[in-house]
């Protein structure tokens, strides 16, 4: 009697030990709810924080943070082009090196990467990125609220996929610096040439 127990336990064992990793991979494999829900955005940044891909989630921001991504490259890439046209040295070389990353982007995505490297977001969204407890919606806003009790925010945006919103006051700060700094730099550059006898 005690042979056939232990023998059905281990059977038991061997069965749970074969159907582990068959359960595994259809976990992961289960499709994400759609990012056109608060939660199917959320699980999304939350794999791309995972892998350490952060321009995999810059479609799920806000459309407001995406057009300051692109309105930092854009200024950065115009004023490196003043900065190299009519800048002196050794002025064109600290400059040109302060908007180098940034003017040399490609996309708005990469931009954000920078930002998000350089500020350490990464450790602010790893704190809890668990998994969906509730969702609370209201309007055009709603809340992603983790088993940690963390409540991640995000709008819901013109294409219908919803952004999460943490980021965006930071980069649109940082986009008007950089509509600022172009101002300064186009000022500069205008004194440079007149000194320089470039100026029509």
């Amino acid at each position: 009697m005690a042979v056939s127990s232990s023998r059905t336990r281990r059977a038991i064992a061997l069965v749970a030990v074969l159907l582990l990793p068959i359960a595994l991979v259809v976990a992961l494999r289960r499709p994400y709810p759609s990012d056109r829900t608060p939660e199917g955005a959320y699980m999304r940044i939350a794999r791309a924080v995972a892998e350490g891909e952060p321009r995999s989630f810059f479609a799920y921001l806000e459309q407001e943070a995406q057009w300051a991504c692109f309105t930092i490259r854009d200024a950065r890439a115009k004023a490196t082009q003043r900065i190299e046209a009519s800048y002196p040295e050794p002025q064109r070389t600290q400059m040109l090196a302060q908007y180098a990353a940034a003017a040399k982007a490609p996309d708005g995505s990469d931009v954000f990467a920078l930002f998000y490297a350089e500020r350490g977001w990464a450790r602010r969204l790893r704190k809890d990125m668990s998994g969906v407890v509730k969702v609370d919606v209201e309007g055009e806003r709603a809340s992603v609220v983790t088993a940690q009790g963390t409540r991640w925010p995000f709008r819901l945006r013109d294409n219908g996929i919803w952004g999460i919103t943490v980021f965006t006051a930071e980069l649109v700060a940082e986009s008007e610096k950089a509509t600022r700094d172009l101002a300064v730099v186009n000022a500069a550059a205008d004194d440079y040439d007149r000194a320089s006898g470039r100026a029509k």
